[in-house]
C-alpha cells in the first residue's frame, strides 16, 4: 500500500522560527514511516521555501532546493523547482508545524485552503480569533467564558497611566511564546512596556493580572455535527509554579534542561474534581473559539475557583520541553499517536 504523503512546514518568518524548527525534529522523529511519506519544507526567516531531506538546526546551510505549495485545488501538489525545470510531487495532507505569525494566524491556512489540501490544525476562522487575544477574550466572554478586564493601544496611541489598577499585563495582541510581554507593576514602567510589546506587534493589549495559579489542557479532535463535543479528547491538566516573572521558556538559553523560573506540573497538583472543571472549561473555550485538529488552552486558576481564559495556541510546541504532548502522554497518547491521529483527523476534515 502506498504511504500517505505529508508535507511538514517549519522554520517561518515569526519570533519562533526556532521553536518551530524544534518541534519539527521531534515530529521527524516519532512520525510511523511506514504509514506516511514525510516531505520536509522549511520556510527561512526571510520567508523562503525549501524542501530539505530533515528538519535539523542547520537546515538552511545544506543542500535544499525551492519547493511551495500550489494554490490550484486540482494538482493538489509541490511545485519543486529543479535547475532544468521542475517536479510537482502530489501531497495527501499538511502539517504545519509553524508558530506564531504567519503560522497560526490564519496566513497558511488560507493559503492552505486554496490549494485544497487537507491539512493539520485550525482552519483560517478560529486560527486568526485565537492568534488575535482581544478577539478570543470578546469571543469566549459572549460565550460566558471568564476573561480578564483588558484593554487594546493601537499604533503610537498612549493610553493614561493612571487608567488602570495595577498590576498589569502589556502584551503584543498577536504574538506568542511570551516575546514582548511584560508584567506591569506601577504607572511609571507602562509606557517602556508598550513600546517592548510593539516591537513584536502594531496592536498591544494592556490586561489586568489575575490572582492565582496559571493551568493549561491539551484538546485533541474535531467538533462534531452542530458542534457536538463527544469527539475531543481532553489531556491531563498542567500547573506553572512561577518563582519569579513570567513564564518564557522558549526564549531560555537552555530550555531542555527545564525553566530557569518556573515549574510546570503534569498532572496539576490540584484535585482531581478541579482538574476535571479545568479540563471541561478547555472544551467549552475550544468548541466556543471553533478550534479543530488540537489547541493548547491556557487558563487561569483564581483563589475563588473562578476559571479565566488566558490565552489559546492553536498550534502548540512539540519540543522535548512542550507542554501539550506532555499533557497528552499523561493522558496515554504517544508522540507517534498523536502525530497520526492529527493527520488522520486533518484527513477525515472537520
Amino acid at each position: 500500500m502506498d504511504r500517505i504523503k505529508v508535507a511538514v512546514l517549519f522554520g517561518g518568518c515569526s519570533e519562533e522560527h526556532d521553536v518551530s524548527v524544534k518541534s519539527a525534529i521531534e515530529i521527524a522523529a516519532a512520525i510511523d514511516g511506514e504509514k506516511y511519506e514525510p516531505i520536509y519544507i522549511g520556510i527561512t526567516r526571510s520567508g523562503a521555501w525549501r524542501i530539505c531531506a530533515k528538519p535539523r538546526a542547520e537546515w538552511e546551510n545544506g543542500d535544499s532546493c525551492s519547493a511551495v505549495l500550489l494554490p490550484d485545488k486540482k494538482i493538489h501538489g509541490l511545485l519543486v523547482l529543479k535547475k532544468h525545470g521542475y517536479e510537482i510531487h502530489h501531497v495527501d495532507a499538511v502539517f504545519p508545524v509553524l508558530h506564531g505569525k504567519w503560522g497560526e494566524d490564519g496566513a497558511v491556512q488560507g493559503l492552505l485552503e486554496l490549494s485544497g489540501i487537507p491539512y493539520v490544525g485550525c482552519d483560517i476562522q478560529s486560527s486568526a480569533i485565537c492568534m488575535d487575544k482581544s478577539l478570543a477574550y470578546t469571543v469566549a466572554g459572549n460565550a460566558g467564558i471568564a476573561t480578564p478586564a483588558f484593554r487594546v493601544v493601537y499604533g503610537d496611541g498612549r493610553p493614561a497611566a493612571d487608567a488602570f489598577d495595577y498590576p498589569v499585563f502589556v502584551k503584543p495582541a498577536r504574538s506568542g511564546s511570551s516575546f514582548g510581554v511584560t508584567k506591569v507593576d506601577g504607572a511609571d514602567a507602562l509606557d517602556a512596556a508598550i513600546e517592548s510589546a510593539r516591537r513584536y506587534d502594531g496592536k498591544v493589549l494592556i490586561e489586568q493580572a489575575v490572582s492565582g495559579c496559571e493551568v493549561g489542557c491539551a484538546v485533541l479532535g474535531n467538533l462534531g455535527h452542530l458542534g457536538h463535543r463527544s469527539g475531543l479528547i481532553v489531556g491531563e491538566v498542567d500547573q506553572i509554579r512561577l518563582r519569579h516573572g513570567i513564564f518564557r521558556i522558549h526564549q531560555e538559553a537552555e530550555p531542555e534542561k527545564g525553566s530557569e523560573n518556573a515549574v510546570v506540573t503534569t498532572p496539576a497538583d490540584l484535585p482531581a474534581e478541579e482538574r476535571r472543571r479545568i479540563g471541561e472549561t478547555a472544551r467549552r473555550i475550544y468548541q466556543a473559539l471553533g478550534c479543530r485538529g488540537l489547541s493548547r488552552v491556557d487558563m487561569f486558576l483564581r483563589d475563588d475557583g473562578l476559571i479565566v481564559l488566558n490565552e489559546v495556541n492553536t498550534l502548540p510546541g512539540f519540543t522535548p520541553y512542550s507542554r501539550y504532548p506532555r499533557m497528552m502522554a499523561a493522558a496515554g497518547v504517544t508522540l507517534p499517536e498523536l502525530i497520526d491521529r492529527l493527520i488522520v483527523l486533518a484527513l477525515e476534515g472537520g
